[in-house]
């Protein structure tokens, strides 16, 4: 990824969207630091984040990566209401 992104927040993610250098779906990378909680909420939190951009991935533009950075207080989100946070930022 290149330093070109643009970058959407919510309360609890950061969303850097840039264009990818190969065509092709959008893909995904994650950041969940130590913040979020212990391994057990951070694991918690991307299976939520992967399981949610695998299911929207089509609805997402193509050649786009996708950083989703979590902030903390994100482990304390419900699996609902993690995706429409995601949803938001995504639809910016």
């Amino acid at each position: 990824m290149n330093r070109s992104g643009k970058r959407r927040a919510s309360g609890h993610f950061v969303a850097v969207v840039a264009p990818s250098r190969e065509a092709g779906p959008a893909k995904l990378g994650l950041a969940v630091s130590r913040r979020v909680g212990n391994a057990v909420a951070r694991n918690r939190v991307k299976r939520r984040i992967r399981e949610w951009f695998r299911h929207e991935r089509e609805s997402l533009p193509r050649d786009t990566d996708w950083v989703l950075i979590a902030r903390s207080g994100a482990a304390e989100l419900a699996g609902p209401a993690t995706w429409r946070e995601l949803k938001e930022l995504a639809g910016r």
